[in-house]
């Protein structure tokens, strides 16, 4: 916390001169504050938690000489309030999975804590950017994950070239993590496992975490934009652990009539494992190098009025386990819906409807249904968390009113319960399915 107020004591003389140039150096000052209440409840058996995090990230952004661009922030954090949560759920036995998150996994229990989550340099002209740094990373399978008090951020480089209007090539090398829920920048391998393990091959609890032989992560994206088409194609190596090839296209396109809009949209993507899988010993590492996986995943919807509805259809097949560490981003196919992964599976067939209504300016209302087949609980090396199948629904607000232009709210209510009527042990409820989770934050940005 001392390190928090002293670099909010440097950083707030050089905010003064926002909007100023002295020499051509024009200083602005950067804040985000959020707040996140929290809350899990189920029907029975199971303690229900609730935790009120708050943030503050507070920074600059310094423009030198028009091209070069200095960046800086540190952020807070605050346990404002919260249930038990860094104690084992009683009838159980297991780790609150949802609340603690908002907080430091690696120092369970800290009320308060903080991080310079972001300094970096940049240059850009007209058609290149590079930076070199600690920054924010959004591509498909790296991103920020924007459910807790802070996103995931990256320490390493970013190039990007726009040869055209039509055309950019972008790249990344990452040698740390911040992991959202986490105060430190963590080399790669120390990065994976932060979150649960779930368990290995054999059944048996995974020991990963704190093995994993892995030292940079490097992405290459190329973009192409066409009229009413958008192409991306992408390669993610983690080193030492496993290789991602992406390919997306989405597509709208409209009627003349009746304001309607048509959108499609179709994803291909294909995973091997690489090297020794993090570990040359077999019960400490992370993914086996043998697995081969492929997805689909197809959307199609419509815009018509203030409403917005689409379909989502993936499937996972292949050899082993598709892997994407949680603590690096969210899932890109089109059937991902918010608080739930269905990362760990050999076999998925999920199918979702999202849709989306404005009520208003600045307010909108959403819901999310979504039906995920995964393989059985008892097949370990194909369900790595032994999960069973379930149904979600998600039903939100958003809000940003004309006369708090910084502000935003953001409500989401979900449920999930197990399809079919399975006999579910205490620990592949809880956490899982049978639960109703409440998220309310607010924000306020400055730049």
């Amino acid at each position: 916390m001392k390190y928090w107020i002293a670099l909010i004591l440097i950083i707030g003389p050089l905010t003064s001169f926002s909007q100023e140039r002295i020499k051509n150096v024009q200083i602005d000052p950067t804040v985000h504050a959020r707040t996140f209440w929290m809350s899990t409840s189920y029907r029975e058996d199971f303690r229900d938690d609730y935790a009120l995090g708050a943030s503050l990230a507070i920074g600059f952004k310094a423009k030198i000489y028009s091209k070069w661009t200095l960046q800086a922030a540190y952020r807070g954090f605050a346990n404002v309030l919260s249930s038990d949560i860094w104690d084992l759920e009683p009838y159980s036995g297991r780790e609150n999975r949802y609340e603690t998150g908002l907080f430091n996994f690696l120092e369970p229990g800290q009320r308060t804590f903080g991080s310079l989550e972001t300094l970096n340099l940049s240059y850009q002209t007209t058609s290149w950017k590079l930076s070199i740094g600690r920054m924010p990373i959004n591509t498909a399978w790296i991103n920020p994950a924007d459910g807790r008090l802070a996103p995931t951020e990256m320490e390493g480089a970013s190039v990007s070239f726009s040869p055209s209007k039509s055309w950019k090539i972008s790249g990344w090398y990452i040698n740390r993590f911040r992991v959202r829920g986490t105060n430190k920048f963590l080399n790669v391998g120390e990065s994976i496992g932060v979150y649960g393990v779930g368990r290995d091959e054999t059944g048996a609890p995974s020991s990963y975490f704190g093995n994993t032989e892995s030292d940079f992560v490097s992405i290459v994206q190329v973009d192409y934009q066409k009229e009413k088409n958008h192409y991306t194609l992408s390669h993610t190596l983690a080193d030492n652990l496993f290789s991602t090839f992406w390919g997306e296209w989405n597509y709208k396109f409209s009627k003349n009539t009746g304001g309607l809009n048509w959108l499609l949209g179709a994803q291909l993507g294909f995973q091997h494992g690489i090297g020794d899988g993090g570990n040359q010993e077999v019960s400490f590492r992370y993914k086996n190098p043998k697995d081969q996986n492929w997805v689909m995943s197809v959307s199609a919807g419509a815009e018509i009025g203030k409403w917005k509805n689409t379909f989502g259809f993936t499937q996972l097949g292949g050899k082993g386990r598709w892997l994407s560490p949680r603590e690096w981003g969210k899932d890109a196919w089109y059937t991902f819906i918010p608080r739930e992964r269905n990362e760990g599976v050999g076999q998925l067939t999920a199918l979702t409807l999202l849709s989306e209504y404005q009520l208003g300016k600045g307010l909108g209302i959403y819901g999310h249904i979504g039906f995920h087949w995964l393989p059985e609980l008892s097949d370990a090396p194909n369900n790595k968390y032994a999960f069973p199948s379930y149904r979600q629904i998600n039903l939100g607000l958003k809000y940003k009113p004309d006369s708090m232009s910084k502000t935003d709210f953001h409500l989401l209510i979900m449920n999930k319960e197990a399809l079919g009527s399975p006999d579910l042990t205490p620990s592949q409820r809880y956490n899982k399915v049978e639960m109703i989770h409440v998220n309310l934050m607010v924000n306020y940005r400055i730049n």
